[in-house]
């Protein structure tokens, strides 16, 4: 099997909690990176990007500590037969 297709047979297992929380994690890497180049930037006119990039990050964290509060309760029930 190839690496793609590995990546799809685990991602099919994934439950939609493990997946919302994947990509919520992903939207913070994305955050961080953007966030990294304004901040190389050092341009004076970057203010505002830099509070934009913080308001951003502040906000995609948020969904991301809420995604990871719901996979732990999903994962704390117990599975249904």
């Amino acid at each position: 099997m190839t690496s793609s297709m590995n990546q799809q047979a685990a991602a099919s297992q994934k439950t939609r909690a493990e997946q919302e929380t994947e990509n919520e994690a992903n939207r913070l890497r994305e955050q961080i990176d953007e966030a990294l180049v304004v901040v190389a930037s050092r341009s004076p006119d970057e203010i505002e990007s830099l509070q934009t990039a913080a308001d951003r990050i502040e906000r995609v964290a948020r969904d991301l500590s809420d995604a990871l509060r719901r996979l732990a309760q999903q994962r704390r029930a117990p599975e249904l037969p």
